[in-house]
Formats: C-alpha cells, structure tokens, sequence
C-alpha cells in the first residue's frame, strides 16, 4: 500500500513553504506531487539549475495562438518552488499534477468561439461567486476580518507539528466544501471537477508504480479531494475527462517580477506584501536564534529611510521594535505582523507621515525583484535574438520604471532606440516615448521602460513574424501596410520604420502607398499624408536611410493635392469645414519642413480657396491667414477681406466661422495690428441680439485658444481705445452700474484679465 500525504497550501505562503520543507523532511517521500500542468514536466528539472533565480514563471502557450497563454508565478517562499528544490536535493523524482493545458486551452478557445455565435454568457449572481474563498472564510470563523492577518497568525506565525497542521487545514476546507451550494452545472464546479479528476487520475497511476510514499503539495481547496480515502470510482473520473478537446502548447521559463506576485496586479493567488513574505521566509530558513524577524525587518526599513537621506537612527528602530511588539500584545496577535510593523515605523522611524511608507512599501514591501532563468530554458529564436541585444546594448529588463536618455548621435545609442522602436512595431512596449524636457533638436529621445512578465508572451507571438528582432518588425511591417486602412495609417507607419531603421519595411510601406495614393481621390486624405512623408524625408538622411522613393511619392501628393484643393473645399457643410481646415494645417506643415518641395502650386491653390465666396468661411479664413503668414496678401488687403465678411450683408455664423478660420493659432495679428482689432470689435458690437446666442460659441472657441497674456493684452487695447473713441473721460464716468454685465461678458468671452 502507498502512503499518500495531502500538503494543502496556500500559494505564495511563507509559512506553508516552511511547513512543506518540514513535512518533507519528516515524511521522507520516494515520489513529490505537486500541482501544476504536467507538460510542465520535462522543464521542471530547470528549477535546481544555478542560473533560475526568483521569482520566475513558468510559461505555457498554445502553440499556433501565442496569445493564449498562462503563467505560473514561483517566488523563494512559494510551497512548490520549496517542494520541487526539496526533491532535487535528495535525488527523488517530482512531477505536476493537474488537468493538462492542452486541454484548458482548447476548452477556452470552444467557449469562446461559442460565445461569438451566441449571446454573451451572463454572469453568475452574486449568491454565487465565482469560487468560494475558503481562506477568508476560515478566517471569518475565527472573528477575523483581514484573511491575510488571520493566515499569518494562524499558519505563519506557529510552530506546531507540520503534518498536524496539514491534516487541521484538510478537514477545515472539507467542512467548507460540504456546504458549498452551487449547482452542478456551474462553469466554475465543472472546470473544478475536471481539474480534480485529472489530479486523481494522475495520482492512481503514480501510486500503481509501487511508491512507499508519495507527498501532494496542491492548494489548500484541493486537498480534501486528493486524500485517497475520499477518491470516487476511477470510472466517475474518467467519464468526466473523455472526450475533452486538444491543442498543441509549448511550454519555456520567464522572468517574473515581485510586483506582479501582488493580488492587486489581478493576480488570483498574489500576495499583498510579497517583500514581506519574502523576509519572513529568509528569517526562518536563516534558523538565527539570535535574530528576531521584527527588529530585522525594522532595520532594513531604516536602512531604505536612509537612503534616500531620510533619518532613522539605531535608536529609533529599537522604539519602533518595542512599539510594535506592544501592539501586537494590544491586539493579540502571537507575534508582531505587517500591520503592527508598519504602524509602528511610521510613528517612530517616519514622525507620523504616511509618505515616507509610502517609500518603504514600494522599496521594501514588495520590493524591485526581478527573476532570471538559465539559456538552458527552451524559448523561441526570436526571444533569444532580443535577449543578446539586450546584453550588447546593455539595456537590460528592469522591474523597476527605469527613464532612459538616448543621444542619437552616439551609435551606441542610436541602436538602442532602434531596438525600442523595432519593439514597439512588433507590439512589445518595453519602452515609452517620454518628454526630452527643453531639447527641441532631434538629436535626442526619451524613452521609460519597464519591463512586465506579459511581455514574454508578446514575445513568443511575435516570433512568428521571424527569428531575429529586424526580420521580425519588417515582416510585421509588411503585414501592416496590406491592412492598413487610410493613407495616414500608412504615413505614420513609414515614420516608424524610418525610426526603426527598417529599410526593408520601408520599401513594402512605399510601394503600398504608391498604389493608394494613385487611386485616392479625397484630397483631405491626401494633404494629411504631406506631413509624415515630408518628416520621413528630411530626417532620413540624418539616419543613413534611403529616402527616394518617399520623396516621389512626396511631389506627387502634394501636385495632386494642390490640383484638388479648390473643388474639394466647395459645398462643405461644418463639420466636413472643420475636417478640411484641420488637413490644410497638417498639409501647411508638411511643406514647411522641405525647402525644396512645390509651394508656388500650394499657394495658388490656397488663394484660390480664399478668394472664392462659395467657400466655408472657416476654410477660406484659414487659407486667407496661410497667405498673410506666407507675406503673399497685404495687409490692407487682408483688412478689406475681413471687413467684407464681417459685413452686416454676411450672415453672423458665416462670419464667425471666417473669423475662427482667420484667427485660429494665436492671437499676434490682433495685437500688433489695431485696424484688425477695431473690425472685429465693431463688427462683435454690431452683431444682433437674436443672433449673439449662436454666434458666442463660435467666437468663444476662438478667442480661448488664446494664451492668457494675449487675452489680457487683447482686452487692455479694447478698454484704452473705447474711450478716446467715444470722446468720454472714464474719470468723470460713473460705470459701477456696469460692472457685473462687463465681468460676465468678459468671463464668457474667456477675457480673465478684464473679469
């Protein structure tokens, strides 16, 4: 007969991966169980090697749909990162328990394809969760409200027998799951079923193999099910598993992050204090009878204060100790815990403020830990290709947000803002652009990386685009441009292989947009793609890229643009008004950048739209302002233009759109030329009562896009040329009576400086 010891444990526990070494070391088992996939199986031997360093992960993936993936997070204090170390110091096999990925990952994609085709599953009622946290509710039983304060004093803190406490927690969690009243057919009773009978089946054919002694290291609500006594009729397990569908997964090992070990990352089985646990693990398996877990946590919290030249003396940590063990007597607690060690920093070590722990929490309590796994661990080429221009570039993952300074100028560093921008192309954003603060040359990026485990996925999926970062973000690229909508998708994709450095995608983006920019008709989607091309042409050459055929495409959009410009501007209603503007602007900017590039055609057109009285005032507006900036209008002509719109013959709306188009941008024609003022002042003054409703908003639009100092400027000219002009001396003028009206004119037209 097979001797079977149930561990059931709570994932991430300190004190149950002190308790399994215990019980380990007391049972002396010829065989270790522990829960988890078994394809994790043939990578299980990895765990003794010297280069898998905590906390990692363990990676399963469907293998034709990277993306459907899950992990396995294992720190120094996991239960099953101890039992499998355990085993491979002794020389015993250990193997995973559970139902297989292939199976979950095939049942997940059905469910999912059926919720397409049917109507979306609605979500169990709240008499029903989802799965019965049965730690939280044996900590209720005790009178606790907390479920981690309760674990830590009923589990963490003791020192009884371990296979006591193993067989106590067993028959508590079967107590619990003999009133759990959810139906058989809930999704998560079945899938909880499914999981158990795999594990029985797994644990049968294990113990048909003649072990002595067989330990199954599994979560605490499992254990119950797993005690052989309790075992259904092998054929009750078997009926549940037939006929389960299959995919084929792959499985690697990946760096994990103690942040991410944490339950408010949305990880089901984290930890709040994964820092905390990770001392509490060190202090017991250090076995120093000197030491005492409260004092040591204490002084790595001073140590963190002082570091960033914060005061926290010798003394104050013995206060602190003193104070914490006080509390722990108040409340009752076996021995001081996070709760108590917390309080009591920030009454001794931190003079009260919370802030000061706020730094202690992220520094200490859970920690900048970021795990690594040995080359020995199976991944695909890609990754490894990024892990080797990781270690070039010496731009290694951090779990920590790291701000990082690139000078293009240094080869060095240009390649690592290559590789970023390759990256990001590929879908793995490790870095985010950031502000270069006043640097307004291009010579320099700022990037903020932060490396997350998910990442990892992103990864392996795109790894089906190539081997090596570069094939990889070209062959995307290329996919990229075919399913590119618009013609601005396809210009701000060639702006990013430029940045890339990707002369291959460069050259599949260009030949798509040859091909959509000769068949485009809309002229606003052509001018919106000026912009991008004219950036990828000037600042090509600074980065070594060939930018001839981007030029090509260049001359003709703009020919092609300037051509359809006037026709295209005709019978616009607001919003297409709005939409044209706006292309113009972005169009105006593009051939800013290129010295070189057709402006006579460009402003034949813009005067074209602006001299046309069949024109959205909005849009000949701006084309007018382009004109004047360009010095092509004077400005008594401009004068003339505006007093013409801002006629009494011209509708109020119409006219307002003309002067938003005119002025939009800021406000340096209105101060500096005070005949453009006085138009707009009178023509505002003479606007009818049963029209200024429609027409505030549009001027308030306008006139609020202006800086503060040009508003309070624009009105102080307004309130010196109103008196001269009427012929009244404000000093002998009573206009008290008038001031409420004048500070909510003022404070609707968004003039602060007169309210």
């Amino acid at each position: 007969m097979t001797d079977v010891h149930v561990l059931g444990i709570r994932h991430h526990g300190p004190g149950s991966a002190r308790s399994v070494a215990e019980a380990l070391a007391t049972i002396r088992p010829d065989l270790v169980l522990v829960e988890g996939p078994p394809e994790l199986d043939p990578v299980i031997p990895l765990v003794a090697d010297a280069g898998m360093v905590p906390p990692v992960a363990a990676l399963i993936y469907a293998a034709d749909q990277p993306r459907l993936a899950t992990f396995y997070p294992l720190a120094d204090f996991s239960p099953e990162w101890v039992a499998i170390r355990w085993a491979h110091s002794v020389g015993i096999p250990v193997r995973t328990i559970d139902l297989p990925a292939a199976h979950s990952f095939a049942l997940h994609a059905a469910r999912d394809e059926a919720n397409d085709e049917a109507e979306p599953v609605q979500p169990p009622p709240p008499t029903q969760p989802y799965r019965p946290d049965a730690i939280s509710m044996l900590a209720q039983a005790a009178g606790y409200s907390d479920a981690e304060r309760w674990w830590e004093d009923a589990v963490e803190h003791r020192t009884s027998d371990p296979i006591e406490r193993f067989a106590a927690i067993t028959d508590a969690i079967a107590e619990i799951r003999a009133v759990d009243d959810r139906p058989d057919g809930h999704a998560d009773v079945v899938e909880n079923s499914r999981r158990e009978a795999a594990m029985r089946r797994l644990l049968r054919a294990a113990m048909r193999e003649g072990h002595a002694r067989i330990a199954v290291v599994c979560g605490a609500y499992h254990a119950p099910a797993l005690v052989p006594a309790n075992f259904p009729a092998a054929t009750a397990d078997n009926k549940l598993l037939a006929g389960l569908p299959k995919t084929k997964v792959a499985v690697t090992w990946v760096p994990w992050t103690s942040d991410r070990l944490r339950l408010e990352t949305g990880y089901g089985a984290g930890v709040t204090a994964p820092g905390w646990y990770q001392h509490l693990f060190a202090h017991w398996t250090a076995r120093d009878p000197v030491a005492d877990v409260a004092t040591t946590w204490l002084v790595r919290v001073a140590q963190t204060l002082r570091r960033e030249n914060l005061d926290a003396s010798p003394a104050s940590v013995v206060e602190a100790s003193r104070l914490a063990a006080t509390l722990a007597a108040v409340r009752g607690r076996p021995s001081p815990g996070l709760v108590e060690l917390d309080d009591a920093a920030q009454a001794v070590l931190c003079d009260g403020s919370p802030l000061p722990l706020a730094l202690v929490r992220r520094e200490l309590t859970i920690g900048p830990g970021l795990g690594s796994v040995p080359e020995a661990a199976p991944t695909v080429p890609l990754a490894a290709d990024l892990a080797a221009t990781q270690r070039r570039l010496r731009l290694l993952p951090k779990a920590m947000e790291e701000a990082v300074s690139i000078d293009l100028r240094k080869p060095a560093q240009l390649a690592r803002s290559v590789l970023l921008h390759r990256l990001a192309l590929l879908g793995v954003d490790w870095g985010t652009p950031a502000d270069t603060g006043r640097t307004t040359g291009t010579f320099k990026e700022a990037w903020t990386l932060l490396w997350q485990p998910e990442l990892a996925v992103a990864v392996v999926d795109a790894g089906r685009y190539g081997t090596t970062v570069a094939a990889a973000a070209a062959a995307c690229v290329a996919e990229r441009a075919q399913g590119s909508g618009t013609l601005a998708d396809l210009s701000e994709l060639l702006e990013s292989c430029l940045l890339a450095d990707l002369p291959d995608g460069i050259g599949s983006v260009v030949s798509v947009l040859a091909e959509r920019t000769a068949v485009q008709q809309d002229v606003a989607p052509l001018m919106e793609t000026i912009a991008p091309l004219a950036r990828t042409c000037r600042y090509g050459n600074v980065r070594g890229v060939d930018v001839t055929g981007v030029h090509t495409i260049l001359d003709a959009t703009v020919v092609r643009a300037c051509v359809g410009l006037p026709v295209a501007c005709g019978g616009l209603d607001d919003a297409a008004a709005d939409a044209m503007r706006h292309a113009i602007d972005a169009a105006q900017y593009g051939l800013s950048l290129l010295p070189d590039l057709p402006l006579d055609d460009w402003h034949r057109a813009l005067a074209a739209v602006a001299g046309s009285d069949r024109i959205h005032g909005s849009v000949a507006g701006r084309a007018t302002r382009l004109l004047l900036d360009a010095g092509l209008v004077e400005r008594d002509e401009v004068a003339a233009r505006l007093s013409q719109r801002l006629s009494i013959a011209t509708p109020a709306p119409e006219a307002a759109a003309w002067l938003d188009g005119f002025l939009s941008g800021d406000a340096v024609l209105l101060i500096h030329d005070r005949r453009l003022l006085q138009i707009v002042d009178d023509w505002v003054a003479g606007v009818q009562d049963e029209m200024f409703d429609d027409v505030l908003p549009l001027l308030r639009r306008t006139f609020s896009a202006f800086s503060r100092p040009e508003r309070r400027e624009i009105g102080e000219q307004l309130s010196r040329a109103q008196a001269p002009a009427r012929g009244l001396d404000v000093a002998e003028q009573d206009i008290s009576g008038a001031g409420p009206a004048i500070h909510t004119m003022a404070r609707i037209l968004g003039w602060e400086a007169i309210a």
